[in-house]
This record gives C-alpha cells, sequence and structure tokens, in this order.
C-alpha cells in the first residue's frame, strides 16, 4: 500500500501522535497551530489551545497527560477542562517542548527545547507519580523518545545533531547507564525526528527533510524505509484496532507543497504494541 491521506488538515508542524487504546481513537498535535486533532467515526475532532501543545499519554478513557510551553496539564476530553500538574522550566521562557511519549512503567518522557531551536537550550525529562525529573541537558531538538517492548531501553535523538542514542532503564523505568549511540546520520541526508518501536522491537523513525520513515532493528541495522508525499515527516504512531496501520504526521513548516503538513497513513507489514497508561 502506497502512502494515504489519513487527515486532510494542514499542521504547520504535526507532531505527536499516539493511539488511544481505551477509546480506540487517534491523537496528534500541531504545535505552531496550538491544536489538539483527532478522528473519530469519521468525524474530524480539534481541541485549542491558549498556548503550544506538543505531546500526550492517557492517564484514563477520558483524561490525557499533555506536555505544554509551560506545564504538564490534566486535559478533560469531555469538556476541555485544564489542571495544570507541574511547571515546566518556569526558568526557560524561551523554550517549548517538543515531542515526548508514554513508557511501559507509567512514566511519561517528553524534551523540551528553543523557540528558536537555537543550540543546547533543551532537556529530556521523566514524569511519574507527580515528580518530573531531569534525565539529559543541553540538547538541541530532541525527538524519537520511544521504548523497547520489555520497557528495558529507552531511545531518544537530537535531530540537530543527527544522532539516536539508546539507553538501558531500571526495573522502575529510570536509566541505569550512560546513554550510546544507536544511529549516526552526521554527514547524511537524514534527520531523525518522532519514533515508535512495533511488538518486536524494531524502531520505526520518521526523517524530517526526506519524506520517509525508516525502520531499524534493535541493533540499528536498516531493514526497510516508507515513503511519503510529504518532504516533512514528523511523527509515526501504530493505529488502527490490531494496531497494524502506521499514522504518520508531518509539517507544513518553511514548505509549500500541497501535501505537506497531512497527516498520513502507511502499511508497515508488522503490529505495534498499545500505548502505556501514565501515572499522573
Amino acid at each position: 500500500m502506497s502512502a494515504q491521506v489519513f487527515d486532510p488538515r494542514i499542521c504547520e508542524l504535526g507532531e505527536g501522535a499516539f493511539w488511544h487504546p481505551e477509546r480506540a481513537q487517534p491523537f496528534w498535535f500541531d504545535i505552531l497551530g496550538r491544536r489538539l486533532l483527532s478522528r473519530q467515526d469519521g468525524a474530524e475532532l480539534e481541541w485549542r489551545f491558549d498556548e503550544m501543545v506538543s505531546a500526550a499519554g492517557w492517564i484514563d478513557r477520558d483524561h490525557l497527560l499533555i506536555a505544554s510551553e509551560t506545564a504538564l496539564i490534566r486535559f478533560d476530553l469531555r469538556d476541555g477542562r485544564q489542571e495544570r500538574l507541574v511547571a515546566l522550566e518556569a526558568d526557560r521562557p524561551g523554550n517549548r517542548s517538543n515531542d515526548g511519549r508514554a513508557d511501559p512503567f507509567g512514566g511519561f518522557w517528553l524534551g523540551t527545547m528553543a523557540r528558536d531551536a537555537k543550540a543546547g537550550k533543551g532537556a529530556i525529562y521523566r514524569y511519574l507519580e507527580g515528580e518530573l525529573r531531569l534525565l539529559r541537558g543541553n540538547m538541541s531538538i530532541p525527538n524519537a523518545i520511544c521504548f523497547s517492548p520489555d520497557g528495558r531501553r529507552a531511545y531518544f535523538a537530537d535531530t540537530a545533531a543527527q544522532t539516536v542514542w539508546s539507553q538501558d532503564l531500571d526495573e522502575r523505568g529510570w536509566p541505569r547507564t550512560e546513554a550510546r549511540v544507536f544511529l549516526d546520520l552526521a554527514g547524511t541526508d537524514q534527520f531523525p525526528d518522532g519514533a515508535v518501536t512495533d511488538e518486536q522491537g524494531r524502531f520505526w523513525n520518521a526523517r524530517w527533510g526526506s519524506g520517509s520513515v525508516a525502520c531499524h532493528a534493535p541493533d540499528g541495522s536498516l531493514l526497510r524505509r516508507l515513503t511519503l508525499p510529504a518532504s516533512q515527516p514528523s511523527c509515526p504512531a501504530f493505529a488502527g484496532p490490531d494496531l497494524s496501520q502506521l499514522i504518520v504526521t508531518s509539517a507544513a513548516e518553511g514548505r509549500h507543497g500541497p501535501e505537506d503538513g497531512r497527516t498520513w497513513l502507511l502499511d508497515p507489514g508488522t503490529r505495534g504494541r498499545p500505548e502505556p497508561r501514565v501515572k499522573a
């Protein structure tokens, strides 16, 4: 199956795609448009915010944990109510959240970056049961946050550095070793953006600027590459009743092609895993 349009709405900067397993419903963000988007029974859904929002995990059927510019928010899908759970980088007003994903232990990892993408101004954090802890600083554009099926390995990238790292985790999901390079793409035309793993632990990575999603084995070897018409794919997520489809957000930011910014549907030939619940 070639790439098909999953949702025609144009996102200036699509990000944060995930499938809510209890609602059987996809969600994703338009960061620069300050929107949370979804589809249900063929209908287009949208929630607007007063600040940029970028990533989410599910707390229960009706509540999401959402990363905004300034906080982690408990968001009620039924009426749009917001509850600020913890401030995010209150000492860095020039920053915003970026990529994020729930881990299998109930934590939520998220990256931050400067709004102007200035080098080294971002970081990666983990939120678990009310505590927000810094995991790694000196990041420029943190992305590709995802986890092995057993939860004992985390992946993350710095798009600007063209590098993806892996890091071993302990029995509670906290880093137990130094991160090591998983993919070194420096000097190529490949810029790692959002990522997700499948049921076999393979790493599916949107490649910003190249119009593709690359699949790597757990040892880093390239297995296959799927192409789509949008030149700036940004975040993949397994979706559908059996998690056998791959939805991929993209961005129109800085581009003028008619396909840039749409959300796409690909056939990965494998299945994903349900997104874990966030312990908020």
